[in-house]
């Protein structure tokens, strides 16, 4: 008896480790920049738009690039209209996950992607982050 319990719960561990590491959808088709190619496109900003994904509070809190255009992934596919188109594009999340996907999304509407990196993976090997500091809301604006 304790041989066919020792069975079964090694059988159910074993199917239960098949499915960890396992992501919820298909991967990124996104290239993951290094740290030297995202450099060498931002020798050229004149060229680039950084699309930073991620929330406000995540770009205060862990830092980012000092010039982008911030729309949130779940805002991307309603912003597509007014993303300018002659530029290269490099979205940027903490790790690339959530700026992969949004790379592919911008790809599929024929934008000129050159790939996704994550912020912090960028400082984790060795570049450098901007901090940024938003704006106190201002208790005197009036809100539309």
């Amino acid at each position: 008896m304790k041989t066919l319990a020792l069975t079964l719960l090694a059988t159910a561990v074993l199917f239960g480790q098949q499915g960890e590491g396992k992501k919820k959808g298909p991967a990124s088709q996104a290239h993951v920049l290094t740290n030297a190619e995202f450099d060498a496109l931002l020798a050229h900003p004149d060229e680039l738009l950084l699309i930073d994904v991620r929330r406000p509070d995540e770009i205060t809190s862990n830092g980012g690039f000092p010039v982008y255009l911030s729309i949130q992934a779940n805002q991307l596919a309603q912003s597509l209209a007014w993303i300018p188109r002659d530029r290269t594009i490099v979205t940027v999340s903490n790790h690339a996950a959530r700026g992969g996907a949004a790379a592919d999304t911008l790809a599929k509407a024929g934008f000129k992607v050159a790939g996704t990196i994550g912020a912090q993976t960028y400082e984790q090997a060795g570049g450098k982050l901007a901090k940024i500091v938003t704006r106190p809301p201002n208790p005197n604006e009036k809100k539309e």
